[in-house]
């Protein structure tokens, strides 16, 4: 009987714990490249030449590109073109990022002859800038030029 009287109390003694502490969980930091950055300039160098692909004289467009951990996305339009058309370009897909090598695999596009591509270009920081440089090589579409593009990253 003394064994009731004892198991009850040590019962509700146990169930009574003391409230748990919410821990914050803290994410990792980001890579210096996640983020949203607007393209401010952009130029192709094909056989030595160099042509200054954004901004476009006479066109009003806005690009930017999107990269989280392992993906990214650009979206590229324009209020009226020199056609007087109004355009819009997307694609995105994975990439990896290892020092300052930056490698896109394209896996979506408005023009679906470059999906299935991947791209190798060095990036380099400074402050909230970033520039890409390297090859965009595809020889079904001859295409075969260097691009150099500035972005600066977008704040909250």
């Amino acid at each position: 009987m003394k064994l009731k009287f004892l198991i009850i109390p040590l019962a509700l003694l146990a169930a009574c714990k003391a409230p748990v502490k919410e821990e914050t969980v803290k994410e990792a930091p980001l890579a210096p490249i996640q983020g949203t950055w607007q393209l401010v300039s952009a130029i192709s160098v094909t056989k030595g030449d160099s042509v200054v692909t954004y901004p476009v004289k006479g066109v009003k467009e806005e690009m930017i590109k999107m990269l989280n951990g392992d993906h990214f996305a650009f979206l590229r339009h324009n209020v009226k073109g020199s056609s007087g058309k109004r355009s819009y370009d997307s694609g995105g897909g994975t990439y990896t990022l290892e020092g300052d090598n930056y490698k896109e695999n394209l896996q979506y596009y408005s023009n679906s002859a470059w999906e299935g591509q991947s791209f190798n270009f060095k990036v380099t920081f400074k402050g909230d800038t970033l520039v890409q440089k390297g090859i965009e090589k595809i020889d079904s579409l001859k295409i075969n030029h260097e691009i150099i593009e500035t972005y600066i990253r977008i704040k909250k």
